[in-house]
């Protein structure tokens, strides 16, 4: 589905663009994609020279869940002195905390195709467990147990 706007993206910005197929839930649930993701970059910056890509020059980037993965392969290389580090990564309406799908972000998208709430909690779900059967308790909050709920506020609120 992404290869048209892969392609564009490599000729308008003259880049070589690689794009992952990564294994999808909920056939393959976490931590599969990651790992797929991962692996492929990490082959990808091993490999650099072969490509003709400039070391400094190699972002990742992804849409929804594929702007988790880019997140957290970027997270997992920031601490490997054996690779070229990322010069940035680009999050399009990242998929990044399952502790609130009620901050004003889910309310003000609620309705938008693609990004209702319920929707978001469905894939969530299958994406880390295989399931969706407990998406109603997601969407109330009730999963997160209190304790943990406080432990996060000051980084996941609507403050």
């Amino acid at each position: 589905t992404y290869e048209k706007i892969c392609r564009y993206i490599a000729r308008e910005g003259e880049l070589v663009v690689v794009s992952v197929g990564y294994r999808l839930a909920p056939e393959h649930k976490y931590p599969a994609a990651y790992e797929d993701c991962l692996n492929a970059t990490i082959h990808f910056m091993k490999n650099i020279e072969h490509y003709g890509v400039d070391p400094a020059n190699v972002i990742v980037c992804g849409d929804s869940a594929g702007g988790n993965l880019a997140a957290a392969v970027s997270q997992t290389l920031a601490g490997r002195s054996d690779l070229p580090k990322l010069r940035a990564q680009i999050l399009i309406y990242p998929g990044l905390q399952a502790l609130d799908f009620n901050l004003p972000s889910y309310q003000q998208n609620r309705g938008v195709p693609v990004l209702f709430r319920e929707h978001v909690t469905f894939f969530a779900l299958h994406y880390l467990s295989g399931h969706a059967l407990h998406v109603q308790e997601v969407l109330e909050g009730s999963h997160i147990p209190p304790d943990m709920r406080l432990k996060y506020l000051k980084w996941v609120s609507p403050d």
